[in-house]
């Protein structure tokens, strides 16, 4: 199936506990080359995360950020440091007795040193992975990777369209190549025989050297296996675009040995419009090529 590598999409969710916001962004690349951004406290569901785009995206620079704002806030814990409290007693009692301090000791004159009382908010130690938060994040990712599957087949069906025209073109030249070849094939083939009744008049001509050399050479200038092969190709062409499967990488091979038979068939077949439909072909297998590098 004939998808593209370039997307994008963006999913948010909201309820009680928490803003769950994700957005995706996914670019050409020889690979999967998955990059997760979540806040550090996301860390233990980073693992289930990168599996889950793993399932779903085989190739490509795949950018995934995840921003997370829970509703609901921490309690508060307060904590008294009752050594620190022991310690002052004393200092203040002596205070009082030279006059410099008047009364009890109060909640205010407690807060006045940042070491008798510790404010902080209460954490949960419960795992990240173990709430349903994580669950939460999971399916807004689950839906961001629906939107940019559904962006990534929209651009691939352009792409098809696109390199469904060119197979066909291709198919087309290399028909007229091998058109063209055959009928150089028989001009060569006439000329070679002319030439070997001419030799006949030589007394020292050995008539079936001759007729082994015409046979080598027009050996040499036949085409008819790389004809098979390249029409082969585009049928394998075929059957990997109409595959589930992803065929980037496979297509992009198939493209090196379509332009294997071209240089071939340029460099054996005969006729004056050969070299002309090289290039065209050679001008086509380019395009294709450019276009295959962003198929997943």
């Amino acid at each position: 199936m004939i998808k593209s590598m370039t997307g994008f999409a963006s999913q948010t969710r909201d309820d009680d506990v928490a803003s769950v916001a994700v957005t995706i962004k996914s670019v050409n690349h020889r690979f999967l080359d998955l990059q997760l951004r979540l806040p550090a406290f996301l860390s233990g569901v980073e693992a289930r995360l990168r599996a889950l785009v793993q399932s779903r995206v085989a190739r490509g620079r795949v950018e995934v950020t995840v921003n997370v704002q829970q509703r609901r806030a921490n309690g508060i814990e307060v904590e008294l440091n009752e050594a620190f409290v022991a310690a002052l007693r004393p200092a203040l009692d002596r205070a009082r007795d030279l006059g410099l301090v008047e009364g009890p000791l109060t909640p205010g004159d407690l807060l006045r040193f940042p070491q008798a009382i510790s404010i902080r908010e209460k954490t949960d130690d419960t795992p990240v992975e173990e709430t349903p938060l994580a669950d939460r994040i999971e399916q807004t990712v689950t839906a961001a990777l629906d939107d940019l599957e559904t962006m990534r087949v929209r651009e691939g069906g352009y792409l098809r369209t696109d390199l469904d025209g060119r197979r066909a073109r291709l198919g087309e030249l290399f028909e007229k190549v091998a058109t063209v070849a055959d009928e150089g094939l028989d001009g060569l083939r006439a000329q070679l025989v002319e030439r070997a009744r001419e030799l006949r008049a030589d007394a020292l001509a050995d008539e079936t050297l001759v007729a082994q050399e015409i046979a080598k050479f027009v050996g040499r200038s036949d085409i008819t296996e790389e004809v098979v092969r390249f029409r082969g190709h585009l049928d394998h062409w075929q059957a990997l675009t109409e595959s589930p499967e992803p065929c980037g990488r496979k297509l992009d091979f198939l493209l090196q040995e379509m332009n294997r038979e071209v240089n071939t068939a340029g460099s054996k077949a005969e006729g004056p419009a050969v070299s002309e439909l090289i290039v065209a072909l050679k001008a086509e297998l380019e395009k294709m090529r450019e276009q295959v590098q962003n198929v997943e």
